[in-house]
């Protein structure tokens, strides 16, 4: 309970990034407009060249460069990102195109508080090896007439987490890789924001693999 005088703060977003941060950028506008209730307190890039470490300090949002190769594993190097995290006050964590593995102590850390974006209709083309252009390539080599964008709960698995949302896209018969990432991306920046909004808005409850969106 709040005593008098005090405010409760707003909810806490640490946005992990490998890239260029458009779907970073989604999330970003979506708070500067108030759609998502919560405040951006870091976000951070295992790429110290991820044009999103730009987009972020141009819009004064803390940034952090965690390099890879500074640890002797894996376990190491999460446990670094998660010191991070908490050392920001990060309440929810949005993979934005973020790239390496989490650990599971820092998936353990956020049950149910970690989302990804994955451009392909899980569980298709998703998986080990299955990121960026090499998602598209591979709809395209299977010969699927429909694509699209999912947001999914984070676990310990490679995309093996509770959808929250999807949306398809259509295959064209004249697609090659780029041109159907570009129109799975216009996805992207739909589906992500709203998925983290209600993620902030308290608004998903995970009943076994599935998600079920509260109204009111």
């Amino acid at each position: 309970m709040l005593k008098d005088g005090e405010t409760q703060r707003k909810k806490r977003l640490g946005i992990l990034i490998s890239g260029g941060g458009t779907n970073l950028q989604a999330v970003m506008d979506a708070v500067a407009s108030g759609r998502i209730p919560a405040e951006i307190s870091l976000v951070l890039s295992d790429r110290r060249d991820a044009y999103g470490l730009t987009r972020a300090g141009q819009s004064s949002i803390p940034t952090c460069y965690i390099n890879k190769k500074e640890f002797a594993d894996s376990r190491e190097f999460n446990q670094a990102i998660l010191d991070r995290l908490k050392k920001s006050q990060v309440d929810y964590v949005v993979l934005a195109g973020y790239l390496s593995i989490l650990s599971g102590e820092l998936v353990d850390h956020y049950p149910n508080r970690i989302v990804n974006i994955h451009p392909s209709l899980i569980p298709s083309f998703c998986g080990m090896g299955c990121y960026g252009i090499h998602v598209h390539q591979a709809v395209l080599d299977y010969g699927a007439k429909v694509t699209g964008a999912t947001v999914h709960f984070v676990d310990e698995g490679t995309d093996t987490g509770p959808i929250i949302l999807q949306k398809p896209v259509m295959v064209l018969p004249e697609d090659d890789a780029r041109s159907l990432a570009a129109r799975v991306l216009e996805a992207e920046h739909e589906i992500l924001p709203e998925a983290v909004e209600l993620l902030v808005r308290g608004k998903l409850r995970v009943m076994g693999r599935k998600v079920v969106i509260e109204n009111g």
